[in-house]
């Protein structure tokens, strides 16, 4: 399996109604440091339907103004029908919903 492969197997198993950070998904990917290379690997991502990477956020709940799908909007709109709440500054509430990968 390369790189992004198990890039894209996380990003799979985030639940609806949660995110996860981007060095998160590195982490489980096999390597803390890859969190650029997550970044690369969803705005190339060739599957969206099976592979949500509006779940992923940036580490203080912000959301990636690179959304390859549209835009920042489009991806809040899309944790918004997740369930996913925000503060008043548009981030994520991280301690409510971060996903933690068992």
């Amino acid at each position: 399996m390369n790189t992004f492969e198990k890039i894209y197997a996380v990003v799979r198993q985030i639940p609806r109604g949660k995110v996860a950070s981007y060095g998160q998904v590195a982490a489980l990917a096999g390597n803390p440091r890859w969190s650029r290379v997550v970044g690369y690997a969803l705005h190339v991502n060739p599957d969206p339907d099976c592979t949500p990477c509006y779940r992923v956020v940036r580490k203080d709940g912000g959301l990636s103004e690179a959304f390859a799908f549209g835009g920042i909007n489009v991806q809040r709109e899309l944790l918004e029908r997740d369930g996913v709440g925000f503060d008043s500054e548009g981030r994520v509430l991280m301690e409510k919903y971060r996903w933690m990968a068992e």
